[in-house]
């Protein structure tokens, strides 16, 4: 009987005690969500502070050359709508990475397509002569378009040398300029009736260096040319290695920022995205010496497996849905200068593709591409950069 007569007393302090638990289990319960929705706002909205903040009025470059990573609206027919999802950010299972093209060598030049680009990448190591701007652009001129991006670009005016080397076949349609880094676009003579539009812009993602000038970040120039929308843009990101993931973030810089300034919601996006430069990624898991065996026994295409831009693209970091060349052509970087060998500094750094050429085209059912040469310029030796050049073609779809 006595414990019937202190029941009541323990039966209510027992419910109680409950209670309190459940009510902590639920507010602990409704933090952990809060947290990981605040968690999933900020990751989404806000990839990299900066950026937001460079790209305010949700202007950039997304409207105007096509998101580097976007999910398509609604099923089967494509939607006109999208929604940006940042480059930092993994929540899309769906991503492609870069698709990887060979070269067929086959281009008959207009017969087969509506528009021929020639593009170039050199980082000139602060250093130029005329002889090598000759064979930088080439004596082959079967093409509408030359695009050249310049890196560690001297203080010499290469505009005025670029014209002067091209100045039988070729205009100069329009030029970005910021520093060291400079962006040029060519057209046949009298092709300048063919602009409908044409707007520059550049973003500076670091500082420069030494008597060199050496600029990192982007300049681009937009430009609607025979009825393709394009957008070009040649950049020189972070060096060494270990800078994989500053590199990564530069991309979402310059992504977010170019053309911003421009933005209005009735503008349409760019037709073909085509980025150019030293982008800088290395070769990554492999020392210098296994390295250069595979180039010395022509094996460098073992080396791509080590490739850091190809391994953050898979990873859906980078360049989701761009296309590449195969690299059928040695690494391009670092070159004793003067010479074909490769560094023999103290430093005796791992040869690496650190100079390439991507493309994208926003609506395949649209347009279709063509590559018909992905290679690298062998025979300039006055830089420790190898410069790359790529021949595209592009056809509407009927």
């Amino acid at each position: 009987m006595a414990l019937g007569g202190g029941g009541v007393p323990n039966l209510q302090g027992q419910k109680a005690k409950s209670f309190c638990l459940y009510t902590l289990h639920l507010i602990s319960k409704i933090a952990v969500s809060l947290f990981l929705s605040l968690a999933f706002i900020f990751e989404f909205f806000c990839p990299h502070i900066s950026s937001s903040v460079l790209a305010s009025g949700d202007g950039n470059l997304n409207q105007h050359m096509g998101n580097l990573n976007t999910i398509q609206a609604g099923k089967g027919r494509r939607s006109k709508y999208k929604r940006k999802l940042s480059l930092g950010s993994f929540n899309d299972r769906a991503h492609e990475g870069i698709k990887t093209v060979e070269a067929d060598n086959l281009c008959e030049f207009s017969r087969n397509s509506d528009l021929c680009i020639c593009i170039v990448t050199w980082n000139m190591n602060g250093q130029v002569s005329y002889e090598d701007l000759v064979e930088l652009v080439g004596s082959n001129r079967r093409f509408d378009i030359l695009v050249v991006g310049l890196q560690e670009v001297p203080r010499n005016n290469i505009a005025r040398l670029l014209q002067d080397a091209l100045v039988e076949t070729h205009d100069l349609l329009g030029k970005a300029i910021m520093q060291s880094l400079q962006l040029y676009v060519f057209g046949p003579k009298k092709s300048d009736l063919l602009i409908k539009e044409l707007k520059v812009d550049k973003h500076s993602v670091g500082g420069c260096g030494g008597m060199m000038r050496r600029k990192k970040g982007a300049v681009a120039i937009r430009i609607n040319y025979k009825g393709f929308r394009m957008v070009f843009i040649t950049c020189h990101l972070s060096a060494h290695a270990r800078n994989v993931e500053e590199r990564n973030s530069e991309c979402r810089h310059i992504s977010h920022s170019l053309f911003a300034k421009y933005w209005n919601p009735y503008t349409r996006p760019a037709q073909i995205t085509i980025w150019l430069g030293d982008l800088n990624y290395r070769l990554q898991g492999i020392d210098t010496h296994p390295a250069r065996t595979l180039i010395q026994r022509n094996l460098h295409r073992l080396l791509t497996s080590k490739d850091q831009l190809l391994q953050e693209a898979q990873r859906g970091q980078i360049f989701n849905g761009y296309c590449e060349g195969t690299l059928t052509f040695k690494p391009t970087y670092k070159y004793n200068i003067g010479s074909s060998n490769y560094d023999t500094s103290y430093k005796v750094r791992v040869p690496s593709w650190t100079d390439r050429i991507l493309f994208k085209i926003e609506d395949p059912d649209e347009i279709s591409a063509s590559l018909h040469c992905y290679e690298s310029v062998d025979d300039i030796y006055s830089s420790d950069h190898k410069p790359v050049r790529a021949h595209i073609c592009f056809k509407l779809s009927k």
